[in-house]
Formats: structure tokens, C-alpha cells, sequence
């Protein structure tokens, strides 16, 4: 498991103490407030990065806990650029040993070359550079959802990633795949299309 981050042992998920139930009608009464998936968090506690990704670790198979990276556009919602996602997507680094997520765990898994740079921990959950996303999602995301992405990516100033960066970094990138469709889709937003 994970080991747990401040932000993580602020969250609340059902278990011993409270029930799904409980935990949705507390939602109701404004003491708590969902954050994703069965998890929740006090009303008076903000919603930072760090707290999404120790909310995504809830979500993370226990399997997979020791390797997995949240990735793509669940990486971009903990950056606080996409809206909550419905599956949560991990990445490994392939190492050459196969891997799959459990049946109905919410999440699905890929294998993809990672390098020291492309991976940042918020807490103590492993989740894609702000680097990375981007050009993840360029790469992959549907056009509407990435160009969205990409640019409250861009503006915030925190993630330093302007759209020029990421054109650069994605043009450095050697056989990956989706590369012409991110160059074009970002060179279309630099020139104001």
C-alpha cells in the first residue's frame, strides 16, 4: 500500500467509521464533500493537488500500488485541469514484466517508457510530470477534451508549461506514438486557431 500523505489521512473513504450512506448524507448536511470516486474530504479542507492524488491512491488496486503512476487525464485532473475522470489511468514503467488491473477496479493500465524526469510525487503518490500530461493528452485525448486540457495546462503558471514547451518537448520525443496529431493540434492553439 501506498504509504499515506497528510492529505491522505485527511480523506475519507467508507469503511469502519462511516458507510457509503452515512458519508453521502454527510455530503448532503455540507460536513464533507466528495473529492472523487467513494472518497471525501472535511468541508473545511481545501482541494489542493496533493489531495486529489492521495484520492486517486484510494482508487489505485494494491497490486499495482508499488508501480503504478497516475497518468493522462487523471494525472491533468489532479493538476487541476480536467474534470473528475470516470476511469483512472495508470501507467508502468515497462520493465519488461506484464501487468493488468484487476476486473472492475476503475482503472486501466498501460505500459510506456518512463524517465526520472516524467514522473513527480505529490504526497506520496507518483503521478506524470505536468510535462508529460500534456503531451500525453495531446497525444491521446479526444481533440475537444485536449485542446481544453492544454490550455488551462498552459495558463497555469505553477505548471510551467506553455504551449510552446510542450510543442518543443513533443518534438524532441522519439517514436511516440500520436506524435503529428499533438504537433498539429498544438501548433493550431499557438496560432490562435
Amino acid at each position: 500500500m501506498i504509504e499515506l500523505s497528510k492529505a491522505a489521512a485527511q480523506l475519507i473513504a467508507p469503511g469502519a467509521a462511516f458507510s457509503l450512506a452515512e458519508l453521502c448524507a454527510m455530503a448532503l448536511d455540507g460536513v464533507v464533500c466528495p473529492v472523487v470516486g467513494k472518497t471525501f474530504r472535511p468541508a473545511t479542507l481545501a482541494e489542493t493537488p496533493e489531495l486529489r492524488a492521495a484520492a486517486v491512491s484510494h482508487h489505485i488496486p494494491a497490486s499495482l500500488a508499488h508501480r503504478a503512476v497516475v497518468a493522462q487525464l487523471s494525472a491533468a485532473w489532479v493538476y487541476g485541469c480536467a474534470p473528475p475522470p470516470e476511469i483512472f489511468s495508470l501507467v508502468v514503467d515497462n520493465d519488461g514484466n506484464s501487468v493488468c488491473t484487476p476486473p472492475f477496479c476503475g482503472c486501466s493500465i498501460r505500459q510506456v517508457y518512463l524517465n526520472a524526469p516524467d514522473v513527480v510525487t505529490l504526497g506520496s503518490v507518483p503521478i506524470t510530470s505536468p510535462l508529460r500530461t500534456a503531451q500525453d493528452v495531446a497525444r491521446t485525448a479526444a481533440l475537444p477534451v485536449a485542446r481544453a486540457v492544454l490550455t488551462a495546462i498552459s495558463r497555469d503558471a505553477a505548471l510551467q508549461c506553455p504551449l510552446e514547451h510542450i510543442s518543443h518537448a513533443l518534438t524532441a520525443a522519439a517514436h511516440v506514438p500520436g506524435k503529428r496529431r499533438a504537433q498539429a493540434l498544438l501548433q493550431d492553439m499557438m496560432e490562435g486557431s
